[in-house]
């Protein structure tokens, strides 16, 4: 009796025209290995090729072609072998891996955490991954590329591997966790990729990965397989930081824009010039305007559309984390602004990614922003919530991050935010607040807390919303810090007044401590208050140049002084005079005037002092950390208030927004004993007129303002003079007593 010979797996002529077009949902039902009566099928799409043959460690065995530019070839057996196959084009032949044997390299258990919100390592099994696998033949190395695309018909890669051309890249539908997937051997680090969507409307579009994890440098779109190969060397900082509570110690920071800082720098060059700086003038931490890959720099970074990707301006996500590395290793934290609330319209990135409104909120009154011609995310789909969150742990873990600042939550939090009547609509309680964006701030929060200790979730938040720092389990938003943008607000508001005209808005000054301890704050002198016709703080200062300089000065003590933490951007630690803009560098000559490099020198020692004195900061969210001594010398336009910590000496600070000196005023003191001149922002050695108090004063048993100890002080014009109390209370009062 005569053998049969083995026929191939079959397949009818519309699905393989289908893959062949690279149209097909399910692309490895075709393609690759399929066993079948007494051999495998090894299809492959290759169009164009002149020969195809399959290798194995038994021998070659050649393909036909089929249809379209499929091949097939019988290999014998009934298991699958290891395989290459060997393609000649136009006499060259090379030897390629298939895609279509491997198996999927998204688990279920991935997918189910997917599908319900909950994977917050996303970024490993989404974007573009780097893998290899060991084989007969030896080891393969490639790329997985997955993407979450529910409602398209066909997904395929393409990229400067395929020619982009993708119909040799089509992924299988992975059912219904709504991701598409393919390991595709051979691509490697540095290939420039995107996704191409066909939708239900039969229309294909291309797209950027959204949790690629590398991209083109702006205006190109395309993203970049990215394999990390960097070795931290911050193990100190990130042990200590997992074991303390980053709000309760001092912290003062540097707003940072990296364009723009020194124009031209990469992350490298930024790893040592910018560190050098900072540690200099004795700053905390560094906070950098948003670094996630955007495409118009004029957004300053908040208009993301790749938002698990550095920019690619400064240089590879590795040269990033050199530079965080750098900061940590001289003992400086880092801080990056995150933007979930919304997303630019860019055809390409996020917007309408597979046909339909994916990331966006479908519903118009719900899903775009009026300000900010953007689109707002869908907070209440698991996925899309998936995506946030898992963003910020990603930047908090892959890059040692030490905290992110939120920006726009109250455009978050509102429903009718920026939006007037019959714009918006209310949630089921016929509220105006956001339900689902609430859910989302406080699931990103907990879990970013949980899973990386130390760390820090700062609220830029402006409005009166209840509990943006209490804690999800009293149903507050869980923040760790918000940004105090009344402070900010009253305080430049008043400081815009003529000294003269200064007694008459002294409320203005005070009113913060109403409500200090009601959130745990950041007091911020950002990028938005030197911007947009506002000006710097030596421009929005009256009088001449010495007294804005003075004023500056002032304002920074004051505001270091002041319960809360400290934020200041780039420029302002010199008084730059000229207004920020990001497409130039800041306005480094004016350091080569002794003036603007006292006032750098006053803040740098104002950040030693302040490190070094707990009163200063230790008690910064609680009432007993502050005392007024005096609140209501609005005819002098002057404050005098006392700062104290546990076990730690008190502070004790005066303030004088007047254009005069105040000779002979009588400062209340919380207790006898001598008080070092800490600091005095009218030093000559920062370009004030030097009046001062000697280096000490010695409290007297004279009752003033209901306290028992005062001493008479004289207070330089617009300056601030901080005393700090010498040796414990009981040896001070038994010196008074012996001098008296």
């Amino acid at each position: 009796m005569t053998a049969v010979a083995p026929s191939p797996v079959p397949v009818d002529a519309d699905t393989l025209r289908s893959v062949a077009a690279g149209a097909y949902y399910d692309p490895h039902t075709v393609l690759g290995p399929h066993v079948g009566d007494g051999a495998v099928t090894v299809r492959t799409l290759r169009p164009l090729a002149d020969r195809v043959a399959v290798v194995t460690a038994e021998g070659s065995f050649e393909a036909q072609h089929e249809l379209d530019g499929i091949w097939y070839a019988l290999v014998p057996g009934a298991t699958v072998p290891d395989y290459r196959l060997e393609v000649t084009y136009a006499g060259i032949t090379s030897v390629v891996d298939d895609p279509y044997r491997f198996l999927p390299t998204v688990q279920e258990l991935d997918r189910h955490l997917v599908r319900e919100g909950r994977h917050e390592q996303l970024w490993q099994v989404l974007g573009a991954n780097v893998r290899t696998y060991p084989g007969q033949l030896g080891e393969v190395r490639g790329t997985s590329f997955a993407v979450w695309a529910p409602n398209a018909r066909a997904v395929r890669v393409i990229g400067d591997f395929n020619h982009w051309q993708g119909a040799t890249h089509a992924m299988r539908s992975l059912g219904a966790s709504g991701i598409w997937e393919l390991y595709a051997p051979g691509v490697d680090a540095g290939a420039r990729y995107k996704f191409e969507i066909l939708a239900a409307d039969g229309s294909w579009r291309q797209k950027a990965d959204p949790l690629a994890k590398g991209t083109e440098v702006p205006p190109a779109t395309a993203s970049v397989v990215v394999e990390t190969t960097y070795s931290w060397s911050d193990e100190a900082w990130m042990t200590a930081r997992a074991q303390r509570d980053p709000h309760a110690g001092p912290m003062s920071v540097y707003e940072v824009h990296l364009g723009s800082w020194r124009q031209g720098l990469s992350y490298r060059d930024l790893a040592h010039q910018l560190t050098e700086y900072v540690l200099e003038l004795g700053f905390t931490h560094v906070e950098l305007m948003p670094v996630a890959e955007h495409p118009f720099g004029g957004s300053w970074g908040y208009q993301v559309s790749s938002y698990y990707a550095p920019t690619a301006r400064f240089g590879h996500p590795d040269d990033f984390r050199y530079l965080v590395d750098c900061l940590h290793r001289a003992g400086i934290g880092v801080i990056v602004d995150w933007v979930p609330a919304h997303f630019p319209k860019d055809e390409w990135a996020l917007a309408h990614f597979d046909g339909t409104a994916l990331y966006e909120h479908p519903d118009p009154l719900l899903g775009e922003h009026p300000d900010w011609g953007t689109y707002v995310f869908n907070f209440g789909r698991p996925e899309v919530r998936n995506f946030l969150v898992a963003n910020a742990t990603y930047w908090l873990e892959e890059f040692h991050v030490d905290g992110l600042r939120v920006d726009a939550v109250a455009s978050m939090l509102y429903l009718d935010y920026s939006r007037q009547p019959g714009q918006w609509r209310p949630n089921e309680h016929g509220g105006r607040e956001n339900l689902d964006a609430i859910s989302f701030l406080q699931e990103a929060n907990a879990t970013a807390y949980r899973r990386t200790p130390g760390i820090m979730m700062i609220a830029e938040e402006s409005t009166a919303w209840p509990g943006v720092t209490a804690p999800t389990s009293a149903q507050g938003l869980g923040f760790g810090l918000k940004w105090n943008m009344g402070w900010m607000n009253d305080t430049l508001r008043y400081l815009r007044e003529e000294p003269i005209n200064r007694r008459y808005h002294h409320h203005e000054i005070t009113f913060s401590m109403v409500y200090a301890y009601s959130e745990h704050f950041v007091l911020p002198i950002s990028h938005d208050e030197v911007v947009h016709g506002k000006g710097s703080l030596y421009g929005r200062m009256p009088g001449d140049h010495w007294q804005k300089l003075a004023g500056v000065r002032a304002l920074l003590a004051y505001q270091w002084t002041h319960p809360g933490k400290q934020l200041l951007f780039m420029g302002q630690e010199f008084a730059q005079q000229g207004e920020w803009a990001e497409s130039r560098s800041l306005d480094w000559q004016a350091l080569d005037d002794p003036s603007h490099r006292g006032v750098m020198q006053s803040l740098r020692d104002l950040n030693v002092l302040y490190r070094q004195t707990p009163a200063l900061w230790e008690l910064d969210h609680a009432p007993e950390g502050f005392e007024w001594l005096a609140s209501d010398e609005a005819g002098l336009n002057l404050l005098a208030y006392a700062r104290y910590a546990p076990g730690a000496p008190p502070a004790v600070v005066v303030v004088n927004f007047a254009g005069v000196p105040h000779e002979s005023w009588r400062l209340p003191l919380p207790r006898g004993g001598t008080w070092r001149e800490a600091y005095n922002s009218d030093s000559e050695a920062y370009g004030g007129s030097g009046v001062g108090n000697l280096g000490a004063i010695v409290a007297q048993p004279v009752e003033h303002y209901a306290r028992d100890w005062s001493a008479t002080v004289r207070v330089p014009p617009l300056g601030a003079v901080i005393f700090v109390a010498e040796g414990d209370e009981a040896s001070q009062v038994e010196a008074v007593d012996a001098v008296s």
